[in-house]
C-alpha cells in the first residue's frame, strides 16, 4: 500500500514540475508607435475591411466622415513645402492635411476597400468661394454619369452640378488625365504619368508598404528633423 502511495506521488510530482509546451508567438517590430497612433492606425484598417462588403454609396459615405475629421494644415506649415501631397498614412498618422492630402486619402481608402479606378478621379477645381485651387474626389457610377464629389469644404456628398462653387480644371486617375467639365468625365488628354507629384506619391507609398511600422513611428514626428526621428524610431 505505501509503494502504491509512493508510486502514485512520483506520478503527479512529474505531471506538476513539467512545463506546458508554449506556442512561439514571432514578435512583430512596432518601434515606437504611441497607442494613439495605433488605434487610429487600426480604426483606419477596420474601416476598409468592413467596406469591402459595402455598397458603393455608403463605402463614399463612410470614407469622406473618416478622413474630413483631420485637421485642415496647409503644406508650407505641415511639411514645410510650397506644394507636397501626402501619402495617406502621413495624414492618418499626423492627424491633419490640405485639401489635396485628403481627397488622396479619400481615394487611396476607397481603392483599398475594392472600388474599381474607373468609378475614382482626383479632380482638380478652382473653389470660387475661397478664390483657390482646390482637389476632391469624383465618384462615377457609370464612365458616362454626372459625378458625385467628395471634398472637405463642403461635406456634403452631391452632383458636380450642385457644387457651383466648384470650378472643374482636370482630374486624373492611376490611368489616365482629362481636361474635366462639371457634369460629365471630360476629353482624355494622356496618361498620368506626367504628374510628378502622383509619380512621387506612387513611389513613397511603396517605401512606406516595405516597413509600415518604422514609417509609422517616423511620421509620429514629422515635425522634427529626419536624424533626430530616426533615433525615437530604431
Amino acid at each position: 500500500m505505501i509503494r502504491l502511495f509512493i508510486s502514485l506521488l512520483l506520478v503527479l510530482l512529474v505531471g506538476c514540475s513539467s512545463t506546458p509546451e508554449v506556442p512561439v508567438v514571432k514578435e512583430v517590430e512596432t518601434y515606437g508607435i504611441n497607442p494613439e497612433t495605433q488605434v487610429r492606425v487600426e480604426q483606419w484598417k477596420s474601416l476598409i475591411e468592413s467596406g469591402t462588403a459595402w455598397s458603393d454609396i455608403k463605402k463614399l459615405t463612410s470614407v469622406n466622415d473618416f478622413v474630413n475629421q483631420f485637421d485642415f494644415v496647409d503644406d508650407i506649415k505641415h511639411w514645410q513645402q510650397e506644394d507636397y501631397w501626402a501619402t495617406p498614412l502621413q495624414t492618418l498618422v499626423t492627424k491633419g492635411g490640405d485639401c489635396e492630402d485628403f481627397a488622396i486619402a479619400k481615394y487611396f481608402t476607397l481603392s483599398a476597400m475594392g472600388m474599381s479606378e474607373e468609378k475614382m478621379r482626383l479632380t482638380y477645381v478652382k473653389a470660387l468661394t475661397i478664390n483657390k485651387a482646390h482637389m476632391v474626389v469624383s465618384y462615377y457610377d457609370k464612365p458616362t454619369a454626372e459625378p458625385l464629389v467628395l471634398d472637405n469644404l463642403n461635406t456634403n456628398i452631391v452632383l458636380s452640378s450642385q457644387r457651383r462653387d466648384l470650378l472643374p480644371v482636370y482630374s486624373f486617375n492611376g490611368s489616365g488625365l482629362w481636361l474635366a467639365k462639371r457634369e460629365k468625365s471630360g476629353q482624355y488628354v494622356d496618361d498620368s504619368s506626367r504628374i510628378s507629384l502622383w509619380q512621387d506619391l506612387l513611389r513613397y507609398m511603396d517605401v512606406e508598404a516595405a516597413d509600415e511600422n518604422k514609417m509609422i513611428c517616423l511620421y509620429q514626428y514629422y515635425d522634427l528633423p529626419k536624424s533626430v526621428a530616426k533615433t525615437k524610431c530604431s
